[in-house]
């Protein structure tokens, strides 16, 4: 339970404490954000908001360039950010039409008709400190065993449509975690009115050139279309794929991973909802080339086929979403493209890249917002003291964003590579090819022992790696020799009552949409 906690629950602030930061000598350090979408807005509101004093913000967008904008599943971390930064759940819920999320249901990847649900929650317990998934795997071998989804509440209570907050105490209803699923083309607008209230400066225009010390190479300034000069001592760069600022102008190395992701484009395209119940978790559901999405948010459907165009062309993927997505178009499909890797370089100079001109590893687990608030905690703990770099500070920086995208990618890249799927190219493809090396030692020592490789840095700890493994049908050649000293009858008696625990407790939650109404009643009352 610890570890999923400390996934769920971010680790305290580390950076100075705002007395601190008020009352010190230090001419505020001037931030210019390049960028205005989801990482822009982010960004300039958590500096804003975590650095007074320390920080004066300006933002640079303009309303000549989109975002890359559709429906936008997260992770629980960005509950931790909302809360701190002062932000009322309820009234974030109904500005981004949200909805609230305990999972993601992966359908067809381990094979064809099989299913399972990555919860943000856990299976059962460890006992006698054995992993609860050795206990199942032992039950499982002897035919006495249920579906691992119903030892997990946060399963059950997703394909139940039922949902509540977990509690604070080490019950079983504080086993789950939850996200959010909301509009991305209204979190933007949201996050800007509550980044402009805190005094972020903005400033609309297209940058036109960037001026530069001719000796130590910083940036100095933002020159706009119409002459402005936007002068600053560190620069954020959130201005997306373009990467105007780290990959355009500094140069900074692109590592490409499409050889692991091959995935490059997504036809998006919003729906009607098909049903009135709405679910709380996402689905994807993989597909000949790829996979698509299935984001109920409160006013419509968000649906999307991510695919490899060296496996389907565009047009292809248009008409496959139209045919397979979820309610009635509202919109024709829109196509996006990417290219999964990252940056070598997060920070070069003084220059910092969040969002998706750092780096992008497509949306399969949610992990966008994910890594652009990651990038913004580590900033502000590694915030620089009156405009002065300290390199190790930036070295640091860098590391961690490394450690974070080369997990994630290693944990994106098991779900095509650990399937049974031999239909089409693709599927062919992903099953066959050679992963990286810190990848296959994982799958490695999982077949040969049923155990997760651990580590203290990163995303998705030994429960979501499990969920993936035993979902997708990549069982492992032994588990813990340990279960098999216990009465296997005592260990499915125990089983049971969780089980029958888990279903009493889901039969108390609300529904899904029911508790979105009590919310959007009681912010009414309050109002």
């Amino acid at each position: 339970m610890r570890k999923w906690k400390a996934e769920v629950w971010p680790a305290p602030d580390r950076s100075v404490k705002v007395d601190d930061m008020s009352n010190s000598s230090l001419r505020p350090v001037r931030v210019v954000v390049l960028g205005g979408g989801t990482a822009g807005w982010m960004a300039a509101a958590a500096l804003a908001r975590l650095l007074p004093g320390r920080a004066s913000v300006d933002l640079v967008e303009s309303e000549d360039i989109g975002i890359v904008g559709v429906g936008e599943a997260t992770l629980p971390h960005i509950r931790g950010f909302v809360e701190r930064l002062g932000i009322d759940e309820a009234a974030f819920i109904k500005a981004t039409h949200a909805t609230y999320k305990l999972g993601i249901d992966f359908r067809d990847f381990g094979q064809i008709g099989e299913s399972y649900i990555h919860p943000f929650g856990s299976f059962g317990e460890p006992a006698a400190d054995v992993g609860f998934h050795h206990w199942w795997l032992e039950l499982q071998r002897q035919g006495l065993a249920g579906e691992l989804g119903d030892y997990s509440l946060a399963v059950r209570a997703a394909q139940a449509n039922r949902f509540r907050p977990p509690s604070h105490d080490d019950s079983l209803s504080s086993t789950y975690g939850y996200a959010y699923q909301f509009d991305a083309t209204l979190f933007g607008p949201f996050m800007r009115d509550f980044a402009v209230g805190l005094g972020v400066t903005r400033h609309e225009g297209l940058v036109t050139s960037v001026e530069r010390d001719g000796e130590s190479g910083d940036v100095r300034a933002l020159v706009l279309k119409d002459g402005r000069r936007i002068e600053g001592d560190l620069f954020i760069d959130c201005s997306g794929f373009r990467s105007l600022l780290l990959g355009g102008e500094l140069g900074a190395e692109w590592e490409d991973w499409t050889h692991w992701l091959p995935c490059d484009r997504a036809a998006a395209m919003p729906c009607t909802h098909e049903t009135t119940q709405l679910r709380p978790y996402t689905t994807a559901t993989a597909m000949p080339a790829g996979w698509r999405w299935a984001i109920p948010l409160q006013h419509r459907m968000g649906n999307g086929y991510v695919f490899s165009s060296a496996h389907l062309s565009e047009d292809e993927a248009c008409e496959a979403i139209r045919a397979a997505a979820d309610g009635k178009p509202l919109d024709d499909p829109r196509i996006l493209r990417f290219r999964p890797g990252r940056r070598r370089q997060s920070w070069s100079h003084n220059v910092v890249a969040i969002g998706l001109a750092s780096g992008f590893l497509e949306p399969l687990e949610s992990t966008s917002i994910y890594l652009a608030q990651m990038a913004i905690t580590n900033l502000v703990e590694l915030f620089p003291q009156g405009g002065q770099i300290d390199p190790r500070d930036r070295s640091e920086f860098n590391r961690q964003v490394d450690i974070e995208y080369d997990r994630i990618r290693d944990f994106l890249i098991l779900h095509y590579n650990a399937t049974r799927r031999d239909d089409s190219e693709f599927w062919n493809h992903v099953r066959t090819m050679t992963v990286p090396d810190s990848l296959a030692g994982k799958m490695e020592l999982w077949r040969r022992t049923g155990q997760v490789e651990s580590y203290a840095d990163g995303l998705f700890f030994d429960q979501s790696w499990i969920a993936v493994y035993l979902g997708q049908g990549y069982f492992p050649e032994k588990h813990d020799t340990r279960v098999a000293q216990v009465d296997p009858a005592k260990v499915k008696m125990a089983l049971d009552r969780l089980r029958q625990a888990i279903d009493a407790e889901v039969a108390t939650m609300p529904a899904h949409d029911e508790y979105l109404r009590r919310e959007s009643a009681r912010l009414a009352d309050a109002a």
